[in-house]
């Protein structure tokens, strides 16, 4: 359905689809000031990917409206903006799909668009910022001005950074609605923590992906009260001739926590997908959160493994970044710390990291955690549950103990050790080769 009775001419229809105007304006972007969630994910893509100039946009359909732009001269409300005609997001509105042209002059997508003459655009990428119910609100785009090709290391950069825009403003959304529900009579209260839990929850896997001859199994335990957001993460995702795993926790909480939780997770993915070395995809992490938390004193824990079948078994190799360390129950009870502690991420410019391999054999189990298992403790009580303990438990486990049998002990018994006090996000992630 058509909002405008006037179309600009060749603009996609879908631009003025009244469902997707409704998104765009009940985001409550339109005509608000620069902010530093959306201007530090511009200057990292303007950064990593050597460009021009990085743009958040909210289109409607009179405009294209640029709530981020980096490296352009735009100052008030009125210069950071151009004709819905003359901009490339457009086309990412009408299809949903990203646009990446290499020579826009050549290209016959956008060779007789005003904006290659001009603003000068030479070259343009740009990813969909989605509402959370689907609707394309803009772009995540970068703009050059000279020809280039565009590698795939540079669009999974972007991809990974549009993902993060998107859940930015899903995020806020969200907390907006908590807050509201919050303010209200206390009936209400129950459907703030409920919301706060959804967001929670959106930063978390919805499913554990099926693996040929492997068992998964997460358990996952919110601290804070209330609409707190904390920020503790695991993933399994596929990767070249194998898996992905990780699982990482973030220092703070709150909205931030949970921004900062969603970007860590997607760079992972989106660097881990090739393959790449544990060690590097966590140096990788590093940059990108040291650009993220732009001079702040903040810091990202993170274990990442890559797991690929071999003849005799699972080839695991681990790194880990400031995390707990990871266990190996083996084939008969007997348990081995797994991992080398590695730098906190997201503090220091060179971080070291070493990288442990193993084989996990038929039966035998790798088990992830973040602190808030091993740090639980009773409530006004010093004594924390800590690492003996997760170890002293799976050592007295059953030998044919399930990956869900682990991951329920582990949460049950440092819960019944706290007294039933949740302090702190708990995580628990096990991989279980298969007997």
């Amino acid at each position: 359905m058509v909002a405008q009775k006037h179309p600009a001419a060749g603009v996609p229809t879908e631009v003025y689809s009244q469902a997707r105007l409704h998104a765009v304006r009940r985001s409550g972007l339109l005509d608000t000031g620069p902010e530093e969630p959306f201007d530090r994910l511009t200057r990292l893509a303007a950064t990593l990917l050597s460009a021009s100039s990085a743009f958040v946009t909210v289109v409607d359909e009179h405009r294209s409206f640029w709530k981020s732009c980096i490296g352009v001269a735009a100052e008030g409300g009125g210069a950071r903006e151009n004709p819905v005609e003359e901009s490339f997001c457009q086309y990412v509105v009408g299809t949903g799909e990203p646009l990446v042209v290499g020579d826009a002059k050549a290209d016959p997508r956008t060779r007789d668009n005003p904006s290659v003459t001009l603003m000068g655009v030479a070259a343009w990428a740009g990813y969909p910022v989605r509402a959370p119910g689907g609707a394309v609100l803009g772009t995540f785009c970068v703009v050059d001005t000279v020809t280039r090709d565009w590698t795939v290391r540079d669009l999974e950069i972007l991809s990974t950074l549009a993902h993060a825009a998107s859940g930015e403003v899903s995020l806020r959304m969200a907390v907006d609605e908590a807050r509201s529900a919050s303010k209200v009579a206390e009936e209400h209260a129950e459907r703030a923590e409920e919301l706060a839990q959804t967001l929670q929850e959106s930063l978390l896997p919805g499913l554990l992906p099926r693996i040929p001859g492997v068992a998964l199994a997460a358990r996952h335990r919110p601290g804070g009260r209330g609409v707190e957001v904390l920020g503790d993460f695991y993933d399994v995702f596929p990767i070249r001739g194998g898996w992905g795993v990780v699982i990482g926790d973030v220092c703070g909480k709150g909205v931030q926590a949970a921004r900062t939780t969603a970007l860590a997770r997607s760079t992972v993915r989106a660097v881990g997908r090739s393959g790449e070395e544990p060690a590097v995809v966590l140096g990788v992490l590093n940059d990108v959160l040291r650009d993220w938390f732009a001079g702040e004193t903040s810091f990202v824990t993170a274990t990442y493994a890559t797991v690929q079948p071999v003849p005799d078994g699972l080839a695991v190799s681990l790194a880990r970044g400031g995390h707990p360390p990871a266990f190996v129950r083996r084939d008969g009870g007997s348990v081995e710390e797994f991992g080398v502690r590695g730098t906190l991420l997201g503090c220091l410019s060179e971080v070291a990291m070493t990288a442990q391999r193993t084989t996990l054999r038929a039966g035998e189990a790798l088990v992830l955690y973040t602190d808030g298992v091993t740090e639980a403790h009773p409530r006004g009580g010093s004594e924390l549950f800590g690492e003996d303990r997760v170890r002293h438990l799976l050592s007295r486990l059953s030998p044919d103990a399930s990956a869900q049998r682990i991951a329920t002990a582990i949460e049950a018994e440092s819960l019944s050790f706290a007294g039933g006090h949740v302090g702190d996000d708990t995580a628990i992630l096990v991989l279980r080769k298969s007997p």
